[in-house]
C-alpha cells in the first residue's frame, strides 16, 4: 500500500483518465475512493500508481475526465506514456479475473505482474500484440498511403497488421502489403516502435521500398488507397502521437533534405 505521496494514473471503462486542476492527481491515496491499484515503477522517487475507475464514487472537486486519445498534448508526453501503460495494465486485470483453463477466480501474484490461478496455477501475464506499421516508397519519390475501413472520414495512413503466429516481423510486412494492396515489397527496414494502447498493441514501425504490381485493394480492410508525392497528400498524421505520423513525418523531412 501507498505510504508517501504518489501519482495516480486513474482510468475508467470507457479508457477515460482522470485530472484534477488540470493535472495528473497526486496524494497518498487514489483520488476514487476505494480501486484496483498497481505499482508500476518510480519516476525521480515519486511512485507511479494506475487506478481503476469503477463508478460509485462522487468525483473530486475540479475533476475532469479526458479519453486518452484527447489527453495527447494536454500533459507532457512522459505522463501519456505512463496513462497508456495504466490504462493496459488496468484492462488485463479486468479481463483475466478467472483462470482461462480452468474457470476459478485468479490472484494476484506476489512478486509478478501476473494473475494467478490458486487452483492450477495458470499464470496470466499482461497482454500485448505486436503489430507492425510500414511506409512503403517508390522510386520516383512517392510513397504508399490508404484509407483504412476502421477511419469513419476521409483519413489516410500507412499500412498495418497484427504479426501471425510463426512468422516474422519481416514476413509481416510482406504479407500484410500483398494482402491489403496486392504489391511486392523488398528493403524492409526496422523504423521504430511504440506501445500501442488501444487496446494493447506494440507498433512496430518499417520503411520499404515498391518493387512490382498493381494497387488492388482488400475491399474489407481498405477504402482507398493510392500513391502520392509530399505536395499532393491526402489528410495524413504528421509527428503528433503515433508512429504512423512519426513515419510520415521522417518522409517528408527525407524528401525536404534532398531537393
Amino acid at each position: 500500500m501507498p505510504v508517501v505521496d504518489g501519482r495516480w494514473f486513474v482510468v475508467d471503462e470507457r479508457q477515460q483518465v482522470l485530472l484534477i486542476d488540470g493535472q495528473i492527481p497526486v496524494g497518498i491515496e487514489p483520488p476514487v475512493g476505494d480501486s484496483s491499484r498497481h505499482l508500476m515503477g518510480l519516476d525521480s522517487g515519486t511512485p507511479i500508481w494506475a487506478a481503476r475507475a469503477t463508478g460509485g464514487f462522487d468525483d473530486p472537486e475540479d475533476a475532469e475526465w479526458v479519453h486518452l486519445r484527447a489527453l495527447f498534448g494536454r500533459i507532457p508526453e512522459t505522463d501519456w506514456a505512463f496513462a497508456g501503460r495504466a490504462s493496459q495494465v488496468l484492462l488485463w486485470e479486468r479481463d483475466h479475473q478467472y483462470c482461462g483453463r480452468c474457470g476459478a477466480k485468479n490472484e494476484h501474484h506476489p512478486t509478478d505482474r501476473a494473475q494467478q490461478c490458486p487452483d492450477c496455477g495458470l499464470q496470466s501475464f499482461p497482454r500485448i500484440s505486436p503489430a507492425v506499421i510500414m511506409l512503403i516508397e517508390r522510386d520516383d519519390g512517392k510513397v504508399l498511403l490508404a484509407w483504412g475501413a476502421q477511419f469513419p472520414g476521409r483519413f489516410f495512413s500507412a499500412l498495418a497488421g497484427f504479426v501471425e503466429p510463426g512468422e516474422s516481423l519481416e514476413e509481416c510486412v510482406a504479407r500484410e502489403v500483398r494482402e491489403e494492396v496486392g504489391i511486392e515489397i523488398d528493403d524492409i527496414q526496422y523504423f521504430g516502435s511504440q506501445p500501442w494502447p488501444f487496446p494493447h498493441s506494440m507498433m512496430i514501425g518499417f520503411r520499404a521500398r515498391y518493387v512490382s504490381g498493381d494497387i488492388t485493394i482488400q475491399e474489407e480492410e481498405i477504402v482507398e488507397a493510392g500513391w502520392y508525392g509530399p505536395d499532393e497528400l491526402p489528410p495524413v498524421p504528421k509527428g503528433g502521437m503515433s508512429i504512423a505520423g512519426w513515419l510520415i513525418q521522417d518522409w517528408l523531412d527525407r524528401t525536404a533534405a534532398s531537393l
